[in-house]
């Protein structure tokens, strides 16, 4: 059975009750709305700046880049100064990269403000995580994922058309307004988790290196791959000299871990490769108008995105493996589904059980692998996960371009 993982605060201590699950959902969700804002309005940014459209698409690269390597910093954060201090540096900096965004006017500096509001939001959503404590919240926080990410590309249309194309850039500060209610379920008592050991800065440094060459890999993959058979190496005798340092090596050694970190990798990148590729294959393979598969779109993943809160609410009544099952057997039948079917209805069905997938298994195994590791290195292990998780959403829009949209 899925139990409930406790909250990170010391034994023997006060505890406050644990934030509302929407005030959490609203602290971390629309960073995902930040995410894909822009998609629909790349080429009046392009135009507004002066830049070719292709060279605006790194508004969105540099936000999942950042935000995949901003995960396992900011969950050393948490682990090594404690959540107040991750939600406070989390909320100015979202602050300083959403001021950025509306008056930079070089778009070098407008990517700047968009890696600094990714940044910011890794951090939110580190704080959220380490909050939840159960499957019931943290599916309220993925759910959130899932519903704000699905709306961002409509939302940013339409704020471009009514005010401009920098108030969807935005979108994400919207989480601010959870800071005050979540502030005070962060004190001292909830900070630093026993055991923590001084920060591991080469280990973070191997780490990011590590992620950004993963992720190159689907644009420029000889590159990514050297890069990545670099970093690899010195991680590993890093690991083995400092086990308790930025990678816990009880942690990688896992069996919980390594299996949840991966089923999450696969059916994210999954998930975002349908996500970007979903309005092109039903526009091949069917006579539906633009607007009809953008409604459809936006339907099934909202859709999805609910019913999987409603799988994580159940999943403490459920066994694990049959938890298990239904996310391995419908995110098998998604991808099997999108490349087959030649039916419009169909092809939505496969990106209602995507996004189900990959936001419900990220509020199942997020907890199971908390509750697998020592109070001291859960931060870590929430963060590597999570880590795992952003990587498909990196490398999900790339491989869409490769393997649909080019063709």
């Amino acid at each position: 059975m899925v139990t409930t993982a406790p909250v990170l605060r010391p034994a023997g201590l006060n505890r406050p009750a644990p934030p509302s699950p929407l005030w959490l959902a609203l602290l971390a969700a629309p960073v995902a709305t930040g995410a894909n804002a822009p998609v629909l309005i790349l080429p009046d940014i392009a135009r507004s700046l002066g830049i070719h459209t292709a060279q605006a698409t790194w508004i969105v690269t540099v936000f999942a880049w950042a935000m995949t390597v901003g995960t396992p910093l900011l969950g050393a954060l948490v682990r090594q100064r404690g959540l107040r201090a991750t939600l406070l540096a989390s909320a100015v900096t979202a602050v300083g990269g959403t001021v950025l965004v509306a008056l930079a006017p070089w778009f070098p500096l407008v990517l700047l403000g968009r890696a600094a509001q990714a940044a910011a939001g890794a951090g939110l959503v580190a704080v959220a995580m380490n909050l939840a404590g159960s499957t019931r919240r943290m599916g309220a926080v993925t759910a959130g994922f899932g519903v704000l990410g699905a709306m961002g590309p409509l939302l940013g249309s339409l704020l471009a058309q009514a005010v401009n194309w920098r108030a969807p850039l935005a979108l994400s500060a919207l989480a601010l307004l959870a800071v005050p209610a979540v502030w005070r379920h962060t004190g001292r008592d909830a900070a630093v988790p026993r055991g923590t050991t001084a920060f591991d800065a080469v280990g973070a440094g191997l780490v990011v290196a590590l992620a950004s060459a993963l992720v190159l890999m689907p644009t420029a993959p000889l590159p990514g791959l050297l890069a990545a058979a670099v970093v690899v190496v010195p991680l590993v005798l890093h690991v083995r000299r400092r086990p308790d340092g930025f990678a816990p090596a009880a942690v990688l050694r896992s069996r919980t871990f390594i299996g949840s970190a991966l089923l999450a990798f696969v059916f994210s990148t999954s998930y975002f490769i349908l996500l970007f590729a979903l309005p092109e294959l039903v526009r091949r393979r069917t006579d539906w108008s633009t607007a009809a598969i953008g409604t459809g779109q936006l339907v099934a993943l909202l859709t999805g995105s609910l019913l999987s809160w409603l799988l994580a609410a159940a999943a403490n009544r459920l066994a694990h493996r049959k938890v298990l099952t239904v996310l391995v057997v419908l995110g098998t039948a998604a991808p099997l589904t999108a490349a087959l079917a030649p039916w419009g209805p169909a092809l939505l069905l496969a990106a209602a059980a995507a996004v189900f997938v990959a936001t419900g298994s990220n509020a199942v195994l997020s907890v199971r692998t908390a509750q697998h590791a020592s109070e001291a290195q859960r931060p870590s292990a929430i963060s590597l996960f999570v880590l795992c998780y952003q990587l498909g959403g990196a490398l999900g829009p790339a491989l869409a371009t490769v393997l649909v949209l080019n063709r």
